[in-house]
């Protein structure tokens, strides 16, 4: 359970630091359709996680730490195409790289640990 509540606080806290990136992109950038895919995704990560705790079965909560694993890596791609594309700066990529690269070695982590133990059933 430890790991559950550090995957929830942490995806939580980069669900805040997406929305702040999305007003950032759309009031400094003038930029409106990468900042809405990736706050769907970013903040979606953490929606999903809190949804598992309230899972119908062990199958339904690995359903929802897979999407949110899914949607983790698609905010990826979304961080790295505003850096290339020159919407953020190497910091920011720096820091929300560290923490969505973060997230999701949690979440491999755990959905590994639920398959290898047959947890799912």
């Amino acid at each position: 359970m430890e790991k559950d509540n550090i995957l929830h606080a942490k995806s939580y806290a980069f669900a805040i630091r997406i929305v702040n990136l999305s007003q950032y992109l759309n009031n400094e950038k003038k930029e409106y359709i990468l900042s809405k895919q990736i706050l769907r995704s970013g903040t979606a990560i953490g929606a999903l996680v809190s949804e598992s705790k309230f899972a119908q079965s062990r199958a339904d909560f690995m359903n929802k730490l897979m999407i949110s694993l899914k949607e983790a890596n698609e905010t990826h791609c979304w961080i790295n195409l505003l850096f290339d594309t020159h919407f953020i700066s190497k910091e920011m990529h720096q820091s929300l790289f560290a923490d969505i690269d973060e997230l999701i070695s949690l979440l491999v982590s755990i959905t590994k640990t639920i398959k290898d133990k047959g947890i799912t059933k």
